[in-house]
């Protein structure tokens, strides 16, 4: 695994992220938006775990590899139809990001180990997995929480507690600590919210 390896992969992610056709504004800025989100990630893991080797970072950048390949409404707009389309893109995006490390030069022994953390196999108890799933959770309340509650007015209390703790439970206890002491930025609107609910 080598530092030239890595450089490329990361080039060939970003690349790929950069084809979105959503675009998102950040800091006057117009962005692909899943390339804005795997930078994101990228800057979330920095902080969070500076010390992450090659194959967690490639499989944290590449998370969302061009997502909008694969739309939720391509499939039925059910309960069961967005489980299905959420476990279907654990997949796809695992094996893109698997595609682009072995065109890199990544072996296949490395590049599994992406394949698994992309696919959220083993959360708590790969490593790996639980890495990303922490880094999505702190992402997810510094950057969008707060936009995902805009476009949903209906909720009520009780929905938003039970949508944090779900977050909440897939993310570690040092994830927990790094939130809580003030490591990311929580939108003040939503912050009691978020304290309540991790009461405890």
């Amino acid at each position: 695994m080598t530092q030239q390896a890595y450089e490329l992969a990361v080039s060939l992610i970003d690349s790929a992220n950069s084809q979105d056709p959503n675009i998102e504004q950040c800091e006057g800025k117009n962005w692909p938006k899943e390339l804005l989100y795997g930078y994101r990630m990228a800057n979330m893991l920095e902080r969070y775990q500076p010390n992450a080797d090659h194959v967690v970072k490639l499989a944290i950048r590449g998370q969302h590899i061009q997502r909008w390949q694969s739309p939720r409404s391509d499939y039925p707009m059910t309960r069961e139809g967005y489980h299905k389309w959420r476990s279907d893109l654990y997949v796809f995006h695992a094996d893109k990001v698997a595609a682009l490390m072995a065109q890199a030069g990544f072996s296949q022994g490395y590049i599994e180990r992406a394949k698994q953390a992309v696919a959220k196999v083993g959360i708590k108890v790969n490593p790996d997995t639980q890495l990303l799933e922490d880094v999505v959770g702190l992402v997810f309340i510094e950057h969008y929480m707060l936009e995902f509650a805009a476009k949903h007015p209906e909720y009520s209390e009780q929905k938003w507690l039970d949508i944090i703790r779900k977050t909440w439970h897939k993310m570690s206890i040092p994830a927990h600590e790094f939130a809580l002491a003030g490591h990311i930025n929580i939108p003040k609107s939503i912050a009691p919210l978020i304290h309540k609910a991790v009461q405890g």
